[in-house]
């Protein structure tokens, strides 16, 4: 309890910080992305949803009390009743009968049978019918067994696949976190560059004015040609278009991370540009190693193993159908209810039902043949996922090993590119460069920063897919895990 006041207050600070302080770092939007956004909300439930599945397994395999009767049972009617000499007539039927049934049932999860103790009371009274007696029958204790046998043992199954399915559920809860994070990256960043290029297009309307007031007054001394002035007339006009487009991006970026949020309308983001830390190689033998033992995958795959083994077993359990059932106890009956339960006697029944298919054209038969068919096609789809599931990870561990190499270039071609475009103005002021070496210096600088901040992106992006892959967090060394049972209370 004390952890969820401690994030709300987290939540709450940095909402009010949005709104008041207009400005957001990358950790705090995915802080409220995995408390706030209905991704989160989603995943959540569907947590939950596989939480109370494996309760209602566990619950079978414990013992159950049930109650079943009939309060009343009133009956006034006629049936039709054969008399001693095999003649039919009518009889008034005018009777109330009250039974009850208390059971203590349990699964035999090995055998596949259930286990019964249960204790019975009926009470017919045949109210105004001449000759009749009201009579209490009991059942003071009494033991039932039901018992397939040769067919399929579904509990034995189910304690074999659900424990597997709820650990892939737990293992997708943590990998839909981390896919969480992964969108709000992408939303942060498409806000991120939306925001440079409009601070971009700002800078550039406004140089673009100042460059062309100097520009005039150059032609009026006769320094530049009407053309070149011509030329930076269009290029301020297109500056100023441009602007217009900017703005228009920025509200649309802004619009889906504050959705994605689940902030107001209202508050205004301002992005920061994430820090670069300096993270460590990873290699692929380590990365497959963490994805084969945390990624819900793994998990999965032996789910859809075990249930297309499942499926055969059911195919081959059907083609007969062999039931035993057993009941042993005492039973007792007066007309009086104390009575009733003394001077028992005990009674037992044995029944083995028999279903076996004499003649059914191999309808049984090809059922198993379409469960092995069906098994040997999943087998060869789940080699083909693993052989594919382990490519994709080789890829992506070498892209994001590059990607280190890649943002060091961009983030220096930008810092040159910045310096030039600076250096190109004071030039064009003092007569050194025309206007499109200058033009050429504003693209250059504008392009180097685009691609800076979208080999950022890349590689903020292909270091939290390879946790969400592996569910481990290869900065602190650590497992990703958080505490299930509070998550679903």
């Amino acid at each position: 309890m004390k952890k969820k006041l401690i994030n709300l207050t987290f939540c709450f600070a940095v909402a009010m910080g949005v709104s008041a302080q207009q400005a957001l770092t990358l950790p705090q939007a995915i802080k409220l992305a995995h408390g706030q956004s209905v991704d989160a909300v989603a995943a959540l439930n569907l947590l939950k949803t596989s939480y109370w599945q494996y309760r209602t397994y566990r619950a079978d395999l414990l013992p159950e009390v049930n109650f079943s009767g009939t309060l009343p049972d009133y009956r006034r009617s006629y049936n039709l009743y054969q008399t001693d000499d095999g003649s039919y007539k009518f009889v008034r039927n005018n009777l109330l009968g009250i039974n009850g049934n208390v059971s203590v049932d349990q699964n035999i999860w090995f055998t596949g049978g259930k286990l019964s103790f249960n204790s019975s009371l009926q009470y017919i009274n045949p109210l105004s019918t001449e000759g009749a007696n009201k009579y209490f029958m009991s059942v003071p204790f009494g033991i039932t067994l039901t018992q397939p046998v040769f067919g399929t043992n579904t509990m034995k199954w189910h304690r074999r696949i659900e424990p597997v399915r709820y650990r892939e559920a737990k293992l997708s809860y943590l990998e839909n976190v981390e896919k969480i994070t992964l969108k709000t990256i992408v939303y942060y960043f498409q806000l991120l560059l939306a925001k440079e290029n409009l601070k971009i297009a700002q800078q550039n309307k406004k140089n673009a004015e100042r460059i062309f007031e100097i520009a005039d007054a150059r032609r009026k001394m006769g320094q530049i040609s009407e053309n070149e002035l011509l030329q930076l007339k269009l290029s301020a006009l297109k500056a100023a278009s441009n602007l217009t487009k900017e703005q228009s991006d920025t509200d649309a970026a802004m619009f889906r991370l504050r959705s994605f949020l689940g902030l107001n309308e209202t508050d205004s983001i301002t992005p920061a540009v994430p820090e670069i830390m300096d993270y460590p190689a990873i290699s692929y033998a380590d990365v497959l190693s963490k994805a084969q033992e945390n990624n819900p995958f793994a998990q999965n795959i032996r789910r859809r193993q075990l249930e297309a083994d499942y499926e055969v077993a059911q195919a081959k359990g059907a083609q007969r159908e062999i039931n035993l059932y057993a009941s042993v106890g005492y039973t007792g009956k007066d007309q009086q209810f104390k009575p009733a339960y003394q001077n028992l006697m005990d009674y037992q029944v044995v029944q083995l039902g028999v279903k076996i298919p004499l003649l059914d054209w191999g309808k049984r038969k090809g059922r198993v043949k379409v469960a092995e068919s069906n098994r040997e096609v999943i087998a060869s789809r789940l080699k083909q996922e693993q052989m594919d599931f382990s490519q994709d990870i080789f890829l992506l561990v070498r892209q994001y090993n590059n990607q280190a190499e890649q943002l060091r270039i961009a983030r220096e071609a930008d810092e040159i590119a910045q310096q030039r475009y600076k250096t190109s103005v004071e030039s064009f002021m003092i007569g050194k460069i025309n206007t499109l070496d200058l033009n050429d210096a504003q693209i250059s600088k504008d392009n180097a920063r685009a691609r800076y901040i979208s080999e950022m992106h890349q590689y903020w992006y292909y270091l939290y897919q390879i946790r969400s892959l592996t569910l481990f967090d290869f900065v602190k060394k650590e497992n990703l895990e958080v505490e299930f049972e509070k998550l679903v209370e």
